[in-house]
């Protein structure tokens, strides 16, 4: 019987630790990588026909290279992809391009500058 008086508390309070959640152990919170920061503009594109206009706004504090890109729907029609235009904090840029007929696709790539 005192194997199991003794026994008691140690169990009690092995439960307790793992019921913990993993943010309230110390360890944990040091293995834990650091939070990246929010990256990236947010670009809005419209297509009228066979031009294309894209907007994009950074509300972060990186700044964000955009570039546009546009795949033509004619095989004889060139693909295009705009220059790379850095868009800081707090800052919008326009980006627009063209096909010669119809527009298949278009998106927006970002990169860290």
């Amino acid at each position: 019987m005192r194997l199991f008086r003794s026994l008691a508390p140690v169990t009690v309070a092995a439960a307790a630790v793992l019921c913990l959640p993993s943010d309230a152990l110390p360890h944990a919170r040091a293995a834990r990588p650091a939070a990246e920061q929010p990256f990236g503009a947010e670009c809005r594109t419209t297509v009228h026909g066979s031009e294309v206009v894209a907007w994009c706004h950074n509300p972060y504090v990186d700044t964000d290279r955009v570039a546009l890109h546009i795949e033509c729907a004619r095989w004889w029609d060139l693909d295009t992809d705009s220059a790379p235009a850095e868009v800081g904090p707090a800052t919008t840029v326009r980006l627009d391009g063209r096909c010669w007929k119809e527009v298949e696709a278009v998106w927006i790539s970002h990169d860290k500058a």
